[in-house]
């Protein structure tokens, strides 16, 4: 296997860090603005098993922010194209592309196999609770995004437990909803400090699951992904751990 792409992340996290990265198994659900940028941060970081999950095609409103959306690609799957994508990037990667949202009862058959860490990159509020539900009650590690429209200023961007989010209208209405699963703390998520700009909401059609939508700017959406993937990377590599020295 060729592994001299990688000798600059070898650099920081050391070949033990490599070899964890390479034997971990990472989920991405949801494949828009923050979901791509964290799939190509997890699959450019060496991870060596990835499985994507994304039912919806390219939309043209899709190419201020998200990394598979390009004029030549509308109407096609997201996951299958990140999945061409991270192949091209990593061919020793092994990656299997769910074209197809999954429904409450097939996500619970499916997260019952293990994987190393969970990223919910999804916008929709019931798909995005069963997820975090599921996972929560099969001990899955999972960073959860939560909103990041309406939204400009990036150093705004924390990462906490879901029980210390505030102001992001997303996360109160996921933690109210946890509440009701008895799930009260035990999700990381990332989330903004902004307020959102509440005159760039708009009403949608109410498909999949999503009732509005508010407006997105290109850098913002991917610098929610980048910091799930980091969280990712840091936990699988004991981030902690080698920066004190303890490689």
């Amino acid at each position: 296997m060729d592994t001299s792409w990688m000798e600059r992340t070898a650099l920081l996290v050391g070949e033990k860090g490599l070899e964890k990265l390479n034997n971990a198994h990472v989920l991405i659900v949801g494949l828009g603005g923050v979901g791509s940028y964290a799939a190509e941060a997890i699959g450019r970081s060496g991870v060596g098993k990835m499985t994507i999950i994304d039912g919806d095609t390219v939309d043209p409103t899709n190419r201020n922010r998200q990394l598979q959306a390009l004029s030549s690609t509308h109407g096609q799957n997201k996951a299958r194209l990140m999945g061409e994508r991270l192949k091209l990037i990593n061919p020793e990667v092994e990656i299997d592309v769910i074209e197809e949202f999954k429904n409450p009862d097939d996500m619970k058959l499916f997260m019952a196999q293990k994987f190393s860490y969970v990223i919910d990159a999804i916008d929709s509020i019931s798909p995005k609770l069963y997820l975090l539900q599921t996972a929560y009650y099969n001990n899955q590690r999972i960073i959860s995004s939560m909103g990041a429209g309406g939204k400009m200023d990036p150093t705004k961007i924390k990462v906490v437990d879901i029980s210390q989010t505030n102001i992001c209208p997303m996360a109160q209405y996921v933690r109210k909803r946890l509440r009701y699963m008895n799930i009260y703390k035990g999700i990381k998520s990332v989330y903004s400090t902004e307020f959102p700009a509440k005159y760039s909401i708009m009403k949608t059609d109410g498909s999949k699951y999503k009732k509005s939508a508010y407006g997105t700017i290109s850098y913002l959406p991917a610098a929610f992904g980048l910091t799930c993937a980091s969280v990712v990377i840091r936990d699988l590599v004991l981030w902690k751990e080698i920066n004190t020295g303890k490689k």
